[in-house]
């Protein structure tokens, strides 16, 4: 097996707390599909720079990272990990600013919204 497909969580990047894996579980029962999963990852563009990407899956990647959180399997591709290590993954029920969030020690700035980064110079 390709050391990145590994369930390590020294090669995963981010923490998934309480809250986000009971919001995730919540989802996925709604969804229906029993060999779904969540990816996480970034993409270039919104207001920052880069930008967060959450959404259900079913496909696995060559270059994908996996970990299991409490029974939800959370999958973000290696180019992605770079960008979110040493994050964490929340949600928040609130009413205003509520959802799920990334605390990204690797975000030199955020946009307003919390949903795109600029990373931190090298």
């Amino acid at each position: 097996m390709d050391n990145l497909n590994q369930n390590d969580s020294q090669s995963f990047p981010i923490e998934v707390t309480e809250k986000a894996v009971a919001q995730i579980k919540r989802i996925l029962a709604k969804d229906g599909r029993p060999n779904a999963f969540l990816r996480v990852g970034v993409k270039g563009g919104g207001c920052s720079g880069f930008e967060y990407v959450m959404k259900l899956d079913t496909l696995r990647k060559a270059i994908d990272l996996e970990k299991e959180f409490d029974g939800v399997t959370v999958v973000c591709d290696a180019k992605s990990a770079v960008y979110l290590r040493g994050s964490t993954f929340d949600y928040t029920g609130n009413l205003i600013g509520g959802g799920f969030k990334f605390d990204n020690p690797n975000a030199g700035r955020s946009c307003g919204c919390g949903t795109s980064f600029t990373p931190k110079a090298v």
